[in-house]
């Protein structure tokens, strides 16, 4: 099995800033793409960016400019940088990581969540 972690939710004040941390821990062999998703109240979940094993990030256009996604492979973990907050990123963040076993199967994993308010 595989837990995904994530940390550093909490209260911000508009234009503040937030860093988020996902640790993967488990049955790991190697983390593929790494990603982090938000959701709403009565709003799907989206995602907010992604990164590659390699290090190649990519972002949803609500965030470009003010988020930076990274990843440290030896300790698995992946992080959110979120600069400039507004009101409208309230929401629950979501830590995402296909995962491949020591058995060689490939699984997507899920966080439990950390809620980011965002005060105007």
């Amino acid at each position: 099995q595989v837990q995904l972690v994530e940390s550093g939710g909490g209260l911000v004040q508009a234009g503040g800033s937030l860093r988020l941390s996902c640790a993967a821990s488990g049955s790991i062999f190697s983390i593929n793409a790494m990603a982090w998703y938000r959701q709403a109240p009565g709003q799907q979940r989206r995602s907010v960016a992604a990164i590659t094993s390699g290090g190649s990030p990519n972002y949803a256009d609500s965030v470009k400019g003010r988020f930076t996604i990274s990843r440290d492979n030896a300790k698995n973990t992946v992080y959110l940088q979120m600069n400039s907050l507004k009101p409208e990123d309230t929401a629950v963040y979501y830590c995402y990581a296909r995962v491949t076993t020591p058995d060689y199967y490939t699984m997507d994993y899920w966080g439990k969540g950390t809620l980011v308010t965002v005060s105007s």
